[in-house]
């Protein structure tokens, strides 16, 4: 069961993590980031969100919990 929430959890990181670069990539988002140096805190979001749920995916698929 741990297995498939960790595929789960990959796919969806993977996904977010896409669309992150797609909004990235946005005339609205270059524009911001030519007079702030900086991406929209909604990039961000999605950056950090598919970064967690690929992470913890990697995880629970690589290393499951012992049972005892």
């Amino acid at each position: 069961m741990n297995k498939i929430i960790g595929v789960i959890l990959l796919v969806v990181g993977g996904f977010l993590l896409v669309l992150g670069h797609d909004l990235a990539q946005s005339v609205n988002s270059q524009i911001k980031n030519l007079f702030t140096g900086s991406p929209t805190d909604r990039v961000m979001h999605y950056y950090l969100g598919g970064a967690i749920c690929g992470a913890v995916g990697f995880v629970l698929v690589f290393f499951p919990p012992s049972k005892k």
